[in-house]
């Protein structure tokens, strides 16, 4: 591991205005996976602190956005020819809306661990963002109502469609990173129109020139301000960039190898987190306070062994945490990279870790939670098992977990 010395920036994340109560974005207010709910059960099954189930229509593998009473997803139904928002009662679990979004001929195929419906909603106010990839993006309003939606963001996603949608002022900011073409864009959130779009600078030349894998990635990406600057933190293939929110522009970029990157970035301690992807995925630390190109001046440290390609990381106070694809969970110090344990936990990840109440849920592919203490020594405190297949990170509210599986959603909380 590299390792040096660092001069933390001030960091402020940037949420949409929201109650502390709601989740109204991928990985929750302020997209690190924090949640600031009490008094969550710690054990359930089929059996047990299960308020409601209800079945989802078709296949998707977004999570769950909350705001107020309203839960919203998306799926895909008759093989991703109908793509739908769905709001949900949050007390009942009642159907409020069901909103065909967009009717294709042929939407293609995608890999076994995706669906047409796999970006999380995001909601602002009155109004719920969604993004299918390039299949089309769309604003409805939270009655129900299509505002605006638009096809105008063509590329080959190739599996399928990944990375959610963030907010800055009145710009709706995607990555869009195909096979074919790489470029992050901002449309004006109230009509949809394109206001910047940036091609991909930082992408390897065999790469671009077909000798090594594709340039796609599936990320989504973070929006921060250090110290009065803000920056969007975007993943793509072979590096993270820096850019800023209002004009694309770039304030800096770190290189590696890499591609068909999912995780999204976290940034602590004045580091943001990354994996380098596909196929052998290297974890980096990188300063934040840099310009240009960073790639030698400012890696904090790296690790290739058990690095994650899918779940993204999480940190809680001056740790981090990561579980791989392949169920191995580490525990590091967050600023030098140290070891403080690694164990096994089995099974397959995908869905993303998130800190609740005290405790660290990790959900697995299989339905199995488990629930572990933070801290330097590991500590398992309960597995729970629920049926189904489960890709989708969960949502965390008040007293109470909405948890998605390839068939229903559940709310859980003490019965």
């Amino acid at each position: 591991m590299n390792r040096f010395l660092l001069l933390l920036p001030v960091l402020i994340f940037l949420n949409s205005r929201t109650d502390a109560a709601d989740w109204p974005q991928f990985r929750g207010p302020g997209g690190q996976g924090h949640s600031d709910a009490k008094n969550l059960p710690l054990t359930w099954s089929e059996t047990e602190n299960i308020a409601w189930k209800v079945p989802i229509a078709g296949l998707g593998w977004s999570s769950p956005s909350i705001q107020g009473n309203q839960i919203w997803l998306t799926t895909a139904v008759d093989d991703g020819k109908s793509l739908r928002a769905i709001a949900l009662d949050r007390a009942t679990g009642r159907t409020l809306h069901d909103v065909e979004v967009f009717k294709l001929d042929n939407p293609g195929s995608v890999h076994s661990k995706n669906s047409h419906a796999s970006p999380t909603p995001l909601i602002e106010g009155d109004r719920v963002y969604v993004h299918y990839g390039a299949h089309g993006t769309a604003c409805l309003t939270t009655d129900g109502k299509i505002v605006w939606s638009t096809q105008e963001l063509k590329y080959n996603h190739r599996h399928g469609p990944g990375g959610s949608p963030v907010i800055f002022e009145n710009l709706l900011i995607l990555n869009c990173d195909g096979s074919d073409i790489q470029f992050v864009v901002a449309l004006d959130k109230t009509t949809g129109e394109i206001r910047w779009k940036k091609k991909r600078e930082h992408i390897g030349e065999d790469r671009l020139a077909g000798k090594s894998s594709v340039p796609m990635a599936y990320t989504t990406p973070l929006l921060i301000d250090i110290n009065g600057t803000t920056q969007l933190l975007s993943t793509g293939s072979d590096s993270i960039v820096a850019y800023n929110p209002q004009t694309g522009d770039e304030y800096w970029w770190f290189r590696f190898d890499g591609y068909s990157n999912v995780l999204r970035p976290v940034v602590g301690k004045g580091l943001v987190f990354i994996s380098s992807g596909y196929d052998r995925p290297e974890f980096y630390a990188v300063r934040i306070d840099g310009a240009g190109d960073v790639t030698e001046s400012h890696l904090a440290w790296n690790m290739k062994k058990a690095s994650p390609l899918n779940p993204s990381p999480l940190i809680v106070g001056d740790e981090l945490y990561l579980v791989s694809d392949n169920g191995i969970a580490t525990c590091m110090d967050a600023v030098t990279g140290e070891q403080q344990w690694q164990e096994r936990l089995g099974g397959n990840f995908t869905a993303s870790p998130t800190f609740a109440d005290g405790r660290i849920y990790l959900l697995d592919e299989d339905g199995v939670t488990t629930v572990i203490a933070p801290g330097k020594k590991f500590e398992t405190l309960a597995s729970n098992k629920l049926e189904g297949r489960t890709l989708a990170t969960p949502a965390m509210v008040d007293n109470t977990l909405f948890l998605r599986t390839d068939t229903h959603l559940y709310r859980i909380e003490k019965r």
